[in-house]
């Protein structure tokens, strides 16, 4: 037994160290894109290019492509945070050291978007989403400066119009961060980075926004980062251990682990299939495969389909739904062990037949953290990890 401990122990180790994906709904594996950076941010994949993002402290703007690797793509880059693309393709920046909102042209010259707001200066521009209209959504807070060098007092979610006007939406949140709108455009929302909550509000006539409402939370301890939405309407949020995953209705379904402060993700490659998350120093990589959908015709969460080991919600609280697929009639073990090998529940030790299987773990009385869920058949092992909110 002691021997297992260890052997379970050494396999939780490597799996931080490497950053591998151990959670259900989403499969893959974390992939290290490229290290060696000071601080990364604002992943964003244009044709052609490859994968564009920002070293902030490094005060540049790296390019990397499977094919050539990284390089520099813009230095000095104004300690750019946020990275995103307008619909002629041309890369918008939100400078964090420069206190502003800029576009570069084809010929490389930039064009200040957002710098003043009623004539005193932004504080830090963080993140920034363009809508179907062309205009330019953005957060500020202070990230970056002192309160000396704040002229504005507040911190503030704005709006730039196709014809360049700047108005403020909101300035309600402590640090506004993450921001993105849902697939229809109905919805926006921005998390308040230091209280880890995401907030959505109503888009109203294109240019306003109402009746804001909290969407979703994260307990660890942590911040709140950049956020994106897949087609589906699925919300995937930096923050604390990785990327969140929440359903549209704010439920959520996984949280992809990822080593290091995580900041940001965004779709690439051609298919648009990859998901690139740059955290600490590190840029990593993954092809999820996410099983959990909203379904606006059923008005709530389609349940994951069957897979070789996952587990529904995943993190929980207090109890989670493990389901595997078994491919012949055969013994199976799934044990549920702590992160020093101690065994905390056997949910199966039986011969079970071919087919679908599912069971649920009561976790009830365990102090919140990280468990290890091992399942065991004749032709396979596996294990996922399984995270218990408190």
């Amino acid at each position: 037994m002691q021997a297992m401990r260890a052997k379970l122990l050494a396999v939780v180790l490597l799996s931080a160290s490497v950053g591998m994906l151990v959670t259900a709904p989403l499969n893959g594996q974390v992939q290290k894109v490229a290290d060696g950076f000071l601080f990364v941010e604002g992943p964003i994949w244009k044709d052609g290019v490859g994968l564009l993002f920002s070293d902030i402290n490094g005060n540049a703007i790296y390019r990397w492509s499977p094919d050539s690797g990284t390089s520099v793509y813009l230095r000095p880059s104004g300690n750019s945070n946020g990275l995103t693309l307008d619909h002629e393709g041309r890369l918008l920046a939100a400078q964090q050291g420069n206190r502003r909102v800029i576009r570069i042209e084809v010929n490389g010259s930039q064009t200040v978007l957002a710098a003043y707001y009623k004539g005193r200066r932004l504080n830090s521009p963080n993140d920034l989403v363009v809508k179907s209209d062309g205009s330019i959504w953005f957060t500020d807070p202070p990230y970056g400066i002192s309160p000396s060098q704040e002229e504005l007092g507040f911190y503030g979610i704005y709006r730039v119009s196709p014809t360049g006007d700047l108005q403020l939406l909101d300035k309600s949140l402590t640090r506004p961060n993450g921001i993105v709108f849902s697939p229809d455009e109905k919805k926006l929302y921005v998390n308040d980075s230091e209280a880890r909550v995401i907030y959505a509000w109503d888009v109203v006539s294109d240019s306003t926004i109402a009746k804001r409402q909290p969407f979703a939370a994260m307990n660890p301890a942590g911040y709140a980062d950049g956020m994106k939405v897949d087609g589906a309407g699925n919300l995937f949020s930096a923050g604390p251990l990785g990327i969140w995953v929440f359903a549209a209705n704010g439920h959520v379904l996984d949280t992809i682990l990822v080593p290091g402060q995580t900041t940001n993700c965004n779709w690439g490659d051609n298919d648009r299939k990859t998901l690139y998350i740059t955290s600490g120093t590190t840029v990593y990589s993954i092809r999820p495969n996410l099983t959990g959908i909203h379904d606006s015709r059923r008005g709530g969460l389609v349940e994951p389909r069957s897979k070789p080991l996952g587990s529904f919600p995943n993190p929980f609280n207090p109890s989670t739904r493990i389901g595997f697929n078994l491919g012949e009639a055969g013994s199976v073990s799934l044990v549920i062990y702590d992160l020093l090998g101690n065994l905390v529940a056997t949910l199966i030790h039986e011969r079970l037949t071919a087919g679908h299987h599912e069971t649920m773990w009561n976790a009830h009385g365990l102090a919140g953290g990280v468990y290890l869920c091992c399942f065991r058949s004749a032709g396979s092992v596996e294990s996922r990890r399984l995270i218990l909110l408190r």
